[in-house]
């Protein structure tokens, strides 16, 4: 048996896998032994016996010959706000601290129904409504590259356990840059797929038990190669027998070679500047890019940074008024009404955009489509393929800090997320891919953005930068 097959990206271990050189019952306990003996806080909730059933069923179905997906064996954990059954699920919140689901989150049971093992929850800030990845059940969880940084949220908790080799690949979420802020703070590789390919119906903070979600969550996968997301992304795009589906979804791949993509940066803007150890890396990426003879070329951007981010926060606050009971509600509409008319403060901003009038939103969702058109002729009209930015403006901060500072320049601690948050409304396809690191080993990724269903397209670009960069990825546990 190789003991450092769990050090290994997800693709090689199934490979080993179907090579019959491991069990799905071993590569589990190879995985359990390691959240034993990590310090890092990821995984926050087990159920041993089952996922070791659930392994044990994987090896006598390939010992038949019966493979049920393209995952079967392969042990997972999951972001704890997607609801598992029998497994609990707290999405770090207190008053769902004994919440155990009777039924499986969508994107869980389609990962399920391609032969996962779960064996573990992942650690998210309570509701995941944070930056940082802490609550008062578990703690927080560490960045593994430096335990006085932090992890990014919400998917602080899966970024972390793929990174410290936990896991194999994880199920995060993203609604504010909340899957790919994690990835670009612990170097990994995190994808946000076009919206609408995997559903997120069993995703809390909605309430278990509610059929909708956000407009702009979108289930996404984590791990510490491209090759592995496009694996997930392949489990999480079919359909599970119980979502009793007609139809299925196929991805194109690139339209031509990586090489002949025609790459666009988006490396600067004032409304959201980043240090120079990132605009470093975005240069080196250029460069590495230019010299295998792709084509690249600068942008002063597509959009409107500032009225693109003002738009975002609208629908943002809007979509997350839905749980919201009656009386918070009558007291946010008061603090409203009792607002001056020239109240330009971020709260007074937070409550407009809570209390706004149905007529208001549908504006702001016609707004919206017209953004998403702007996008649309970006990359077909004028040609583009990939579209790269930086993932944040700096490495990971410090852990629980409410500020960032960049260059030695104080900025709003939720810029952390406005380069992600350029494609969080429009649900374009934005891939975080880990390619250098700072003077203090920190991991610095970029972002590569496309148009809808170009998933694959940046998949196989993220695995072109994986080669000439170096790899980055992953961290020793703590």
């Amino acid at each position: 048996m190789t003991t450092n097959l769990a050090h290994q990206p997800a693709h090689v271990q199934l490979q080993a896998l179907d090579r019959r050189e491991i069990s799905s019952r071993e590569l589990l306990d190879l995985h359990l032994d390691r959240i034993d003996a990590s310090h890092v806080n990821a995984v926050i909730t087990r159920d041993d016996d089952a996922a070791r059933a659930a392994a044990r069923a994987a090896d006598e179905r390939r010992a038949r010959n019966e493979s049920s997906g393209t995952l079967d064996g392969l042990p997972l954990t999951i972001k704890d706000s997607f609801e598992t059954a029998g497994l609990r699920t707290t999405s770090g919140a207190e008053d769902l601290a004994d919440h155990i689901p009777v039924r499986d989150a969508d994107a869980v049971a389609r990962l399920r129904h391609q032969g996962a093992v779960i064996m573990g929850k992942t650690n998210t800030p309570a509701y995941c409504q944070d930056l940082h990845t802490d609550n008062s059940l578990f703690g927080p969880t560490l960045n593994p590259h430096d335990p006085q940084r932090t992890a990014g949220g919400s998917s602080g908790g899966p970024a972390a356990a793929v990174a410290a080799h936990l896991t194999p690949a994880d199920l995060g979420s993203d609604l504010a840059g909340s899957l790919r802020l994690p990835a670009h703070y612990c170097g990994i590789y995190g994808l946000r797929p076009t919206l609408g390919l995997v559903p997120a119906r069993g995703h809390i903070p909605r309430p278990p038990g509610w059929i909708t979600s956000s407009d702009m969550v979108t289930p996404g996968p984590l791990a510490r190669h491209p090759r592995d997301l496009d694996l997930l992304l392949d489990a999480l795009t079919t359909p599970s027998p119980t979502e009793n589906s007609p139809w299925s979804v196929k991805l194109p791949t690139a339209r031509r070679a990586v090489g002949q993509l025609r790459v666009t940066v988006w490396a600067e803007d004032a409304s959201c500047p980043v240090d120079r150890d990132t605009a470093d890396a975005l240069a080196a990426v250029e460069q590495a890019l230019a010299s295998a003879g792709t084509i690249v070329r600068r942008t002063t951007g597509p959009v409107g940074f500032t009225d693109s981010l003002r738009l975002f926060e609208q629908l943002l606050h809007a979509t997350a008024t839905a749980a919201t009971d009656d009386e918070a509600g009558a007291a946010e509409l008061a603090a409203a009404r009792d607002l001056h008319e020239d109240d330009a403060s971020p709260r007074a901003a937070f409550l407009r955009h809570r209390t706004q009038t149905h007529r208001s939103w549908l504006r702001a969702n016609e707004e919206r489509l017209r953004l998403r058109g702007t996008w649309h002729r970006f990359f077909a009209d004028a040609q583009h393929d990939v579209l790269i930015t930086p993932a944040a403006p700096t490495a990971a901060i410090p852990a629980g800090t409410r500020s960032l500072t960049v260059d030695g320049v104080e900025r709003s601690f939720f810029d952390q997320t406005g380069w992600a948050n350029l494609t969080s409304h429009v649900g374009l396809p934005s891939l975080v891919v880990p390619v250098a690191r700072n003077a203090e080993g920190l991991p610095i990724g970029v972002q590569l953005v496309g148009p809808m269903y170009s998933d694959r397209t940046l998949i196989a670009m993220a695995e072109c930068l994986a080669s000439p960069l170096g790899e980055v990825a992953g961290a020793v546990s703590l």
